[in-house]
């Protein structure tokens, strides 16, 4: 279950998920992002910002729900990236 904003131990983390993504550099050094050895998929679709952030797409296509190909994308982001939505342990 996803925490709200107000319990979130770092205002850096992102609340959530979605198809486009944008991380900041803080934001990306918080959630440990990027490693290579575990993020190679996410990485085929990432950009890097001029600032130092990151554009990351988990699909190629838009998100749909109905996809199962594309809940499971969903679904490995939110086991990879933990503190995304407070799930993760302090």
């Amino acid at each position: 279950m996803l925490k709200l904003a107000e319990h979130m131990r770092s205002p850096e983390i992102p609340h959530r998920l979605g198809w486009l993504n944008y991380w900041s550099a803080a934001a990306a050094r918080a959630i440990g992002f990027p490693e290579p050895a575990l993020d190679a998929e996410l990485l085929s679709r990432a950009r890097r910002t001029a600032t130092g952030g990151w554009v990351v797409r988990l699909t190629d296509a838009p998100l749909d729900l109905d996809n199962p190909a594309h809940l499971d994308a969903l679904k490995r982001a939110y086991e990879r990236f933990p503190e995304i939505g407070g799930r993760s342990t302090p």
